[in-house]
């Protein structure tokens, strides 16, 4: 049920009610206002099944309980048995042979820790074949037998370790990452501003201990650090010191633990310095701390609310309403109600709803969502369609087959989903070192509080919190992302933007690039390249006259006309799907398309077809050929040059496409590429890239295309052309936005000197902490030694790093010819 809604949040979960959200249902006699269609089938489930009394009593709204004892309450546990109903699992549970696989979304992961703990924990209980957790989009996969442990179990289990998790649903996750975003900024902006006071007084403060300082000015300023600092550690560090408890309940160790120590200990300490006037205080290394933590959580949070947002926009490409016939009537119904054997009509630049086969009439589709290539494909009674396609030319009438998880493009997302949570070798080890890593520097700072407490109990605490200061990795952690940041600057600067941290660690490691045809080696578009008249009309005159008929068609081919004068005006329009057009001018009659179609009306035999390659059309009127037309997708002018260069750097080049023209051994053969593989499937495509993995490879997928995203998403690094899709974008570890080839080229450069940036900012960082930390041990640095030696090692990372701001720009040569042109991959 819907309707209008006066509250702003939703009356089951508590969030915030999204604009154009309009779902109501009645609960004890009143209208109440739910977020999404999830909410609202809970909600009725409730009432439906008699346990409306669950709103009345109910202390709290049902959104995220904190959670984390051994013992659920009750509320809990009968709000997610509700979660076994096969209504309420039809939107986020798909069930294969006796399995079901559930898409949750998980909140409270913070590191590769987290994702560790989850899977150990829920692959442990009876009846889970497999579970996965995604830490780039806190996305959990889970498939498990249902007739052995049913679902609000492994949702019960997800809280008692200290998780929360929701059933995944686009507009649901929305919100959660809406709020996320303004929790986070707002922590971030307190830390920022917290950080900048406390470091200039103390600036002040270390300049009064070189050259003299009234004690009241100490204490004065050392009173207004603690005001400043206060609200940083309080709030803007709470999601430190909360995943730390967590974490410490569960027995499984992360890097909030430590850092959670150190900001923790170092707060106490100054506040107890201030309060009796002794000891050092370490306001501005707190903050400093916190607010750099933040940065990087923060970069992390938004790069992953960009992949969520991504397969949610993958299924905005279904309409949301269809119209169905029913008998003699057509009724516009909602996509979700389609059954299978449904009939619908599809009208001429509608989406087509959900897979299905036409009964009735034929039209063109373009299907470039799902193969890449742009030409839209002719179809007719008995043909597939398939959901998220588009119908370009005439109605149509489908009779569905296959609706919601069922279709094609949700298998898409599936094998997005699927190729994302594939963990490359080097995560898995980081899961599984990440808690033993924590334990050895607690461990180190144990043995170092345990000693100096025999030997000297009143410089215990104050050497301890040294050595955690120490230990904490501040210029180890700044080797790396301070010379990505410099590099991904630089690189967006010339036109291929970076939107994964590891994008440049893995060009510089790249052996393989592999290139898509259509759009991205090649224009994408059909260009007019030649007039060869038959006749004594002039090319000009015969331009004219099939311009004036192709101005009354958008397919892709008649736009290659549209550039053209069409000084002439045509009537009685005829499209003849996957033919071509016949019209009027002058009482005239013409037909252009084809060479077989075109030809029926002449009296005249066909002429033959020119020998030069190309998509060739032919013009006629009844009495003779007029001219033949040739078309052809240009290949990119700077594509040679790029494929050279990327030889001679010693990688091999590839090209991997779903059209399977003669077109695609012509682009191969023009820009000297080898290995080509034509006419295959997206899933055919992510099955190369794997097998060149498996092989060792490290590859490098540039496309531009829907049907790119899995593939993109499998491959270590993927580069989207800028003029790609949104999705393939969003998708993609870098955008080429300046549509330049030769950007990449500049991308493995600067990725191979980054990587020796990389390794030299490294090895000054260990240094640092190898000679630091044993000092630090036996007594020889204070803390506040400590915080300013750290600084200085991260002043010395960061400027080197900056040294990746100058790049040399590979620039295509304009002496040399324009490379030639080639034929099309489809017909009309």
């Amino acid at each position: 049920m819907t309707g209008n809604h006066p509250s702003k949040n939703c009356y089951h979960c508590g969030l915030t009610i999204p604009p154009g959200s309009d779902f109501t249902t009645i609960i004890d006699n009143e209208p109440r206002a739910m977020c999404c269609p999830g909410c609202l089938a809970v909600a009725e489930t409730i009432v439906n099944s008699g346990l409306d009394t669950y709103y009345k009593h109910r202390t709290e709204t049902a959104g995220s309980p904190e959670v984390r004892g051994k013992e659920l309450p009750e509320q809990l546990l009968q709000e997610l048995a509700l979660y076994n109903e096969p209504t309420i699992q039809k939107e986020f549970v798909v069930t294969t042979d006796n399995l079901s696989e559930a898409s949750l979304v998980i909140e409270g992961i913070t590191c590769a820790a987290c994702v560790w703990l989850l899977e150990h924990h829920i692959n442990g209980i009876t009846g889970v074949e497999k579970a996965h957790v995604n830490l780039t989009n806190h996305r959990a996969r889970i498939t498990w037998d249902p007739s052995i442990t049913p679902l609000s179990t492994l949702l019960s289990e997800i809280y008692r370790i200290g998780y929360q998790a929701h059933p995944y649903h686009p507009d649901k996750e929305e919100q959660l990452l809406e709020q996320e975003q303004k929790r986070a900024t707002r922590r971030l902006g307190i830390a920022g501003i917290g950080m900048m006071q406390t470091m200039m007084i103390a600036v002040a403060l270390y300049g009064g201990d070189i050259q003299g300082i009234e004690n009241r000015y100490v204490t004065f300023m050392r009173w207004a650090s603690l005001v400043i600092a206060s609200p940083v550690v309080l709030y803007a560090a709470r999601p430190f010191f909360t995943a730390a408890w967590r974490d410490l309940k569960t027995k499984h160790l992360t890097m909030d633990v430590p850092v959670s120590l150190a900001i923790g200990g170092a707060y106490l300490a100054s506040i107890w310095a201030t309060v009796t006037n002794s000891g050092e205080v370490y306001f501005d290394s707190v903050t400093m701390f916190t607010f750099f933590l933040l940065i990087g959580r923060f970069l992390e949070m938004k790069a992953r609310h960009r992949t969520g947002r991504a397969g949610n926009s993958l299924l905005n490409l279904l309409p949301a309403s269809a119209i169905r016939v029913v008998g003699n009537e057509e009724q516009l119904v909602p996509v979700k109600e389609l059954r299978n054997g449904d009939c619908v009509i599809v009208r001429p630049g509608h989406t087509i709803p959900a897979d299905g086969m036409i009964i009735a009439g034929n039209s063109s589709v373009d299907e470039s969502a799902l193969t890449g290539e742009y030409l839209p494909i002719r179809k007719q009674v008995d043909d597939a369609v398939v959901g998220g396609t588009i119908n370009v030319e005439n109605p149509i009438t489908i009779a569905i087959t296959q609706t919601g998880n069922e279709t094609q493009l949700s298998a898409i997302v599936r094998l997005l989903e699927r190729a994302q949570e594939e963990k490359p070798h080097v995560a898995k080890v980081a899961d599984k070192v990440a808690s033993y890593f924590v334990a050895a520097v607690l461990l180190t700072a144990l043995v170092v509080g345990v000693s100096w407490w025999l030997i000297e109990p009143s410089q215990a605490f104050w050497i301890t919190l040294s050595v955690l200061v120490v230990t904490c990795p501040c210029a180890l952690s700044l080797a790396t992302p301070t010379a990505l940041t410099a590099a991904t600057g630089t690189l967006r600067q010339n036109g291929l933007l970076i939107t994964r941290g590891h994008v440049l660690e893995s060009l510089a490691t790249a052996t393989h690039f592999v290139f898509d045809k259509t759009g991205t080696l090649t224009e994408g578009n059909l260009s007019l390249q030649q007039v060869v008249p038959l006749t004594e009309l002039n090319e000009s005159e015969c331009t004219k006259i099939a311009a004036a008929i192709e101005h009354h068609s958008e397919h892709p081919i008649a736009k290659a006309f549209h550039a053209q004068s069409a000084e002439l005006h045509a009537s009685d329009i005829h499209n003849e799907v996957g033919q071509g057009l016949e019209g009027q001018i002058n009482n005239k009659r013409y037909r252009i398309g084809k060479p077989d179609f075109a030809a029926q009306i002449c009296v005249q035999p066909q002429p033959p077809l020119p020998e030069t390659s190309g998509q060739w059309l032919l013009l006629c009127n009844e009495d003779c050929a007029l001219a033949w037309f040739r078309l052809n997708d240009q290949v990119r002018r700077e594509a040679k040059q790029t494929i050279n260069y990327l030889q001679k750097l010693g990688l091999t080049c590839e090209m991997l496409t779903g059209d399977n023209s003669s077109a695609v051994e012509e682009v191969a053969t023009f820009l000297g590429i080898d290995n080509t593989v034509s006419g295959v499937s997206p899933e055919q495509k992510l099955s190369h890239v794997k097998a060149l993995q498996e092989n060792g490879a490290h590859v490098v997928m540039v496309g531009d295309g829907i049907n790119d995203i899995p593939v993109l998403a499998g491959a270590q690094t993927s580069i989207a052309m800028g003029g790609a899709t949104d999705l393939a974008k969003t998708n993609a570890d870098g955008v080429l936005i300046s549509h330049d080839l030769l950007r990449l080229v500049d991308g493995i450069l600067l990725a191979r000197k980054t990587k020796q940036v990389i390794k030299q900012n490294l090895f000054w960082s260990l240094f640092y902490n190898l000679m630091a930390l044993p000092l630090a041990a036996f007594g020889f640095i204070a803390p506040y030694m400590a915080a300013l030696g750290m600084s200085i090692s991260s002043l010395v990372v960061v400027g080197n790093a900056m040294r990746l701001n100058r790049i040399k720009k590979k620039k295509f040569n304009t002496h040399k010819p324009r490379p030639e042109t080639l034929k099309a991959n489809s017909q009309q």
